[in-house]
């Protein structure tokens, strides 16, 4: 096995193209690994970050006259844009995607969707095997069973796929709070979808924005 270490290995923006599949209606209501809310809350930052940061990002569904639309949060994010649908459930077997991803000249994959044990499993192992740097967003993923979602993930694994959050991706993309081009962004996502986090963050400027009283008592 190549490990992954060292400072080259780090996802950059500018080297990234994100890809988000079939994040649909009928994939979430046999979703058991992860509470539904969470996953799409997860999904909503993760494209919301590939937007803040200009990763190119392409949105995936598979037969969505029967399995649905992709979730509005998601497509909300990109108006405009259209998205890819498949008959195939191997997202890599499709060249409307795979001429996409290959025409942004990026090497560094990153992919979630539903769910993790078909419709993540199977693109990224094979991309692997054709060169790909693939990252999985494991929380922006889910499956029908945790057990399911696990063994993908180690599946993943062993082939050579390096696993990541959400928001540890925002910091990766992110790497210093002195490159201000995109850093008031990932704060408003940060706020918005990290939780705890997020609304500790709000509290510390509530804190520094009030004036010390004068005195005490």
């Amino acid at each position: 096995m190549t490990f992954r270490n060292g400072l080259a290995s780090l996802l950059r923006p500018e080297d990234s193209v994100l890809v988000l599949i079939d994040h649909q209606p009928y994939q979430l209501t046999n979703l058991n690994s992860h509470d539904p809310q969470a996953v799409v809350n997860a999904a909503t930052a993760l494209a919301k970050l590939g937007k803040a940061f200009e990763v190119p990002t392409i949105l995936t569904s598979v037969i969505a006259e029967r399995g649905g639309l992709i979730f509005p949060q998601i497509t909300d994010v990109f108006p405009d844009q259209e998205v890819i649908d498949r008959t195939l459930i191997n997202t890599w077997e499709d060249p409307k995607v795979v001429d996409v991803v290959k025409a942004t000249g990026r090497k560094q994959l990153i992919i979630a969707g539903l769910w993790t044990e078909v419709c993540v499993a199977m693109p990224t192992i094979q991309a692997l095997g054709e060169g790909w740097d693939v990252t999985v967003i494991t929380d922006a993923c889910g499956a029908v069973s945790v057990e399911a979602h696990q063994v993908a993930i180690q599946r993943m694994i062993a082939a050579g796929a390096n696993m990541m959050t959400w928001m540890a991706l925002g910091a990766e993309w992110q790497r210093d709070w002195a490159r201000t081009a995109h850093a008031g962004q990932l704060t408003e996502i940060l706020k918005q979808h990290a939780a705890g986090s997020g609304i500790a963050y709000l509290w510390e400027q509530q804190l520094l924005n009030t004036p010390v009283p004068a005195s005490v008592g």
